[in-house]
């Protein structure tokens, strides 16, 4: 199972932001426990504002009137927003009825996650957020602190991509990708790429967040935003889930190792050491 990673949460920011900026919310109801606790009493959230939604790696932020909301898609949730939804299922597990429309959480695995923090900078949002990198799709996304980064890291470049601490939200579909991108083998050193390799790294990471987003994410199995629908980039993969499958470049066949327990795709041709 492919858990909704950087794209994939902000395909869902960008599909309900602006139509639940100002509601205030009527009614909270909790389904089976998730990986963490609301934190508060649902009741207590009772007409509060939703003032934005902005988003931290793979959080959504719903800052209210008074404390903030932390929604984590897990493994396999989805976030719905709509005006009229159908009765909560099995797998719904929060619900928060506003003024604008009703806001669900759907997760069949239960490793999603909504927690209440009085505000980013309290301890409960700090745990989650505080060891989060730099955000790839933003100007603090610079070069040189990147490869200074790099330097210090002796873990293979695949990995040090999925650890989030030196840039956040390059999951495991994206980082086989950024690395097709930029022609570097996934098991190559990070400390050991020179810094004009970097520099491509460095630019395919953004192209490609950039490019996800703007194809509506990935849907491999059950991904989709909050008007429901699915993502289109996996069907313009390079090599992510096509192993034995012709390189698009060179027509090598894409090889698949594991990595840290993950799936990594690459062209033994294309992507040098």
């Amino acid at each position: 199972m492919t858990m909704p990673e950087l794209p994939e949460v902000e395909v869902t920011r960008l599909s309900f932001a602006d139509r639940i900026a100002g509601a205030t919310i009527a009614s909270v109801t909790m389904g089976k426990p998730l990986r963490w606790v609301l934190g508060c009493a649902p009741e207590s959230l009772l007409g509060r504002q939703v003032l934005q939604v902005r988003r931290r790696g793979k959080y959504l932020l719903l800052d209210l009137s008074h404390g903030l909301l932390l929604v984590h898609l897990g493994m396999s949730g989805s976030v719905v927003f709509a005006e009229h939804l159908p009765a909560l299922g099995k797998h719904d597990h929060f619900e928060m009825q506003t003024t604008l429309g009703t806001l669900r959480l759907n997760d069949p695995r239960r490793f999603g996650a909504v927690v209440y923090a009085p505000s980013e900078s309290d301890p409960i949002a700090q745990k989650l957020l505080g060891h989060l990198g730099v955000e790839p799709l933003g100007d603090a996304f610079e070069f040189s602190a990147f490869h200074v980064a790099l330097k210090a890291r002796q873990t293979a470049i695949k990995q040090v991509l999925l650890g989030g601490e030196i840039v956040v939200g390059v999951g495991n579909i994206y980082a086989s990708e950024t690395l097709f991108l930029a022609g570097i083998r996934p098991t190559v050193s990070a400390a050991k790429i020179s810094k004009p390799r970097a520099a491509l790294l460095h630019a395919a990471i953004t192209q490609v967040l950039a490019q996800a987003v703007a194809k509506g994410g990935s849907t491999l199995r059950d991904f989709s935003n909050a008007h429901g629908e699915q993502g289109h980039f996996q069907l313009d993969a390079m090599v992510y889930d096509r192993a034995g499958l012709p390189c698009r470049r060179c027509e090598a066949p894409i090889r698949r190792i594991v990595q840290g327990q993950r799936s990594t795709f690459y062209c033994a041709n294309c992507q040098k050491p």
